[in-house]
């Protein structure tokens, strides 16, 4: 009986395949990447955050919202390894990322440049390179005319257009308690967000957030005319429920099971 011994060679193979086709792998990379000695744990939560990330590719989802508390690795996966993914498979995608402050926008647009950058990426996705004409701190563009541009929710978005709109955090907690402030962010979306759209029919639209009022973004575009897919995981269960965590697969949440 003989045993075959694969060399490092083959094994990088394999390991650049399985970044360039399996979202949560690429995650746990882009993690480790931005947070180098911290331990990634992949529990249900992720696979349920990742999960949905693979409908959106895969456009099963259009209108996506995501409800989570903070320091749940929202803005990782949402703000920086699904558009570095989703432009490494396509670098012609124009995606548009959304934060409650150009400071923040401006932070997660350089964590996402710090991974297009890196030696594995590059590696993995030799198609997908940074342009020479934009690459600031808000806009990069690919050569391919694809692009991430990150802009705040009171931004300026005239003549930009999307494939992909990403939202995270377009509220700020004390802001929400506002009714000015809730108002103007919800009018953002319906005014300027909502027809940056290149495609209204292919369009994907994704809103990534902490609930702050029953009146903030995630209950306005849900008392709006469009169906969205909802992934609600609070910091502790309230009822006992399915999580959809994969292609038939669940997680069944007991209420008061911590996030």
């Amino acid at each position: 009986m003989s045993s075959r011994i694969i060399s490092p060679e083959v094994e990088g193979q394999v390991l650049d395949a399985v970044l360039r086709s399996h979202f949560p792998s690429f995650l746990r990379k882009v993690f480790s990447t931005l947070s180098p000695g911290q331990t990634f744990e992949s529990g249900w939560a992720v696979e349920a955050m990742a999960y949905q990330i693979e409908r959106l590719l895969s456009g099963d989802e259009r209108r996506l919202i995501v409800n989570l508390p903070p320091r749940s690795l929202k803005s990782i996966a949402f703000s920086v390894a699904l558009p570095a993914f989703a432009l490494g498979l396509d670098p012609r995608l124009r995606i548009i990322c959304v934060s409650y402050s150009i400071e923040l926008a401006k932070k997660l647009a350089n964590d996402f440049r710090a991974i297009v950058e890196s030696e594995w990426y590059r590696r993995i996705f030799p198609g997908t390179r940074i342009g020479r004409f934009k690459n600031t701190e808000t806009e990069i563009e690919f050569t391919e005319r694809g692009y991430r541009l990150a802009v705040s929710m009171q931004g300026t978005l005239t003549g930009r257009g999307g494939n992909l709109i990403i939202i995270d955090d377009p509220i700020k907690p004390t802001d929400a308690l506002s009714e000015t402030m809730r108002t103007s962010v919800n009018q953002s979306y319906l005014n300027t967000l909502l027809s940056r759209l290149d495609n209204k029919a292919t369009g994907r639209i994704v809103i990534v957030m902490q609930r702050v009022h029953v009146e903030d973004l995630t209950g306005f575009v849900l008392d709006g005319p469009e169906d969205w897919t909802v992934l609600k995981l609070p910091a502790i269960g309230l009822v006992r429920e399915q999580i959809p965590i994969g292609h038939h697969r669940f997680h069944e949440r007991m209420p008061g099971e911590v996030l």
